[in-house]
């Protein structure tokens, strides 16, 4: 399924037009700060930072929290998030980080609290733009020949993480998340190698680095989830945003996990893609066949339930219809935050609360159960029950 997901995706990046800011091969500017680790090559991989000189204040470049809430539409994030130029220098993670300038460089980057000065000089014009659907999109590219950074300060919450190498990389980025470090700085962080124990310490590609802190976060909450009562009613969840439409059903059952999203066609002669993946009571494995998104909206909806103290199932509806533009899953993560932390409607049965989750959603009941293992396990298990009341009258 990944495979059928990841082509569609490329079709639909391959159709984005969207126009880049023109630099030379030397920029004075300012990183968010933000850096990107690419995968493609691994071990050997494309590493450096992201920058721009067209603004005083980059910060609101890379900071995905505060898009949703500040109403920022596709078109919006997109134009600003061209203005960000990618240096790279090709970097081999089994040679290790330390002692390496340009890693050093980028720890800072994602260490500081503010946004950094950078001057990079390019081997040439950098050019190109960049789009998927699990990382945020980026404007042109070029490789690095030369990068100096100003001073700043860390934060320091991330700070005394990266300095703690006897801290596993992992128990850092609960420890952050705990304190309220934000996710966006701690997975970049995260992905610059800054934390774990001393020896271990390596580069993450920025797309792995993501969804490896949603996961690590998400399984840390369900560890306590696990342990409360269910709730007591079914409940429906939705937010629209971004030509996206997300309808969550919570079920008073034990955890069990359910993301099912179809993408509707942007021109003529495409059709209807449906991709989903669930889980039950022990949890997944495996990586999920539909990709990051799958555990960015699981950690939202653990969130939720941790706050409350309750237990629950989840099955999660998305719909993104034409002009959808990749963004990232940040933009799953957050959305699905703000439905989370939005008001609900309660049922009394599934029935009722699948009744009205499809009356606010493009796609019929049929559809969604055709693609739904969680609810047709439901249904067959609610049969069940019905035959084995008669049984004993």
């Amino acid at each position: 399924m990944i495979r059928g997901k990841a082509s569609y995706l490329s079709r639909l990046y391959s159709r984005m037009s969207y126009k880049t800011v023109e630099y030379s091969e030397k920029v004075e500017g300012s990183s968010p700060p933000s850096v990107f680790i690419g995968r493609f090559g691994y071990p050997k991989i494309a590493v450096g930072p992201l920058l721009a000189a067209t603004m005083d204040d980059t910060s609101i470049l890379d900071l995905p929290e505060e898009w949703i809430p500040g109403n920022k539409s596709a078109t919006d994030i997109v134009d600003f998030r061209m203005q960000l130029i990618r240096g790279k220098q090709t970097v081999n993670v089994r040679d290790g980080i330390e002692g390496n300038k340009l890693v050093t460089q980028l720890q800072e980057i994602a260490l500081a609290k503010n946004p950094l000065d950078v001057e990079a000089e390019f081997k040439k014009k950098p050019v190109g733009r960049f789009f998927h659907e699990e990382v945020q999109p980026f404007g042109p590219s070029a490789g690095l020949k030369e990068l100096s950074i100003g001073n700043g300060k860390f934060n320091p919450q991330l700070e005394k993480a990266h300095y703690d190498t006897d801290l596993k990389a992992k128990d850092a980025v609960i420890r952050l998340y705990e304190k309220g470090v934000l996710f966006s700085s701690i997975q970049k962080a995260f992905s610059t190698g800054a934390f774990g124990i001393e020896k271990k310490r390596k580069l993450v590609p920025t797309r792995w680095s993501i969804t490896a802190v949603d996961s690590a976060l998400a399984d840390h909450i369900l560890g306590e989830v696990k342990h409360f009562k269910p709730i007591d009613d079914f409940r429906v969840y939705e937010t629209f945003s971004l030509n996206n439409k997300f309808v969550i059903i919570l079920l008073p059952t034990v955890w069990k996990y359910e993301w099912i999203e179809a993408f509707f066609p942007s021109i003529i002669g495409e059709k209807l893609e449906i991709f989903g993946d669930c889980e039950h009571h022990e949890g997944k494995k495996e990586y999920s066949s539909v990709g990051g998104c799958y555990y960015s909206a699981k950690l939202a909806v653990l969130e939720r339930l941790k706050e409350e103290k309750k237990q629950a199932g989840a099955i999660i509806f998305r719909e993104a219809y034409e002009g959808y533009v990749p963004l990232g899953v940040w933009n799953v993560r957050e959305n699905m935050r703000a439905a989370m932390n939005g008001s609900h409607k309660t049922f009394n049965s599934l029935d009722t609360a699948l009744s009205h989750a499809v009356s606010i959603l493009k796609l019929k009941l049929g559809t969604w159960f055709q693609h739904s293992t969680l609810l047709r396990q439901a249904y067959v298990q609610k049969r069940l029950s019905d035959f084995e009341q008669k049984a004993y009258i």
